[in-house]
């Protein structure tokens, strides 16, 4: 599905949420457990953002596939220069963007997709791993309503497109018999991901289904990408749990 958000704002998405993340990770010691992220440290959290931009870049670049870097083997340097490594990596993926064009065919992991598509995978995964950097360094987190919406939808786009699932062993279990998970924020129309025996689909909006997750919006994506439990009193959460919680259990990306 397309964003709603046009390239421009996703830019100043991807701006803003890697100076955020910055802010957040710059000067901490290297070595702090990022809970989030088991296994990780919050030097290596840095490397995967980093370098993920500047692979997203080159996939912009090329318009050919490349092999994902590995968080282990980056090294974004000593954690004073961090937060000027991370604006570079940025500038390099909003440069190749502009240069390519936002509708420049690119061969990505599902495909060919438009060199936008991966722009708004970053701006998701920023937006994500900026809560997992806050937490890690007890900063403030903040995520604008329009940012949140998107990298739900963003998320939601890719649990639901069979080339991820055949890839993602856990995804095959995600069909059912149309149950439906409903996500009801505050101030917008919701999502509503229904199972149905194909794959799963979703749809934006009133919220009508068999379990419903209420909330701010920001707490809603840490809730779907499983940085926020659903016990959280954060949100709410009526109806069938357990239909909830199998969903969950099986849409690690």
């Amino acid at each position: 599905m397309t964003s709603p958000l046009d390239p421009a704002r996703l830019v100043e998405g991807l701006r803003e949420q890697t100076a955020a993340f910055a802010r957040a990770a710059t000067g901490q010691d290297p070595a702090t457990p990022v809970p989030t992220c088991p296994g990780w440290s919050l030097r290596t959290l840095v490397g995967h953002l980093g370098e993920e931009h500047r692979w997203a870049a080159e996939l912009v670049r090329t318009g050919e596939p490349l092999p994902a870097p590995d968080p282990a083997r980056a090294d974004p340097g000593p954690p004073a220069g961090w937060a000027e490594w991370l604006y570079e990596g940025a500038e390099d993926l909003v440069r190749a963007i502009q240069n390519a064009g936002p509708d420049a065919a690119v061969q990505t992991f599902l495909g060919p997709r438009p060199a936008v598509f991966c722009l708004r995978r970053m701006v998701s995964d920023t937006c994500v791993h900026h809560y997992d950097a806050a937490a890690a360094t007890d900063s403030t987190f903040e995520l604008p309503d329009d940012l949140a919406a998107d990298t739900i939808s963003e998320t939601l786009d890719l649990l639901t497109t069979p080339a991820l699932a055949a890839a993602r062993p856990g995804l095959a279990r995600l069909p059912g018999h149309g149950q439906r998970i409903g996500l009801r924020p505050r101030t917008a129309e919701g999502w509503v991901i229904t199972r149905t025996p194909g794959a799963p689909r979703w749809d934006r909006g009133p919220v009508e289904a068999e379990v419903v997750v209420s909330g701010a919006t920001a707490d809603l994506l840490l809730v779907l990408s499983r940085r926020l439990p659903p016990t959280s009193d954060r949100v709410t959460v009526t109806g069938d749990h357990a239909l909830l919680h199998h969903w969950l259990a099986h849409t690690a990306l």
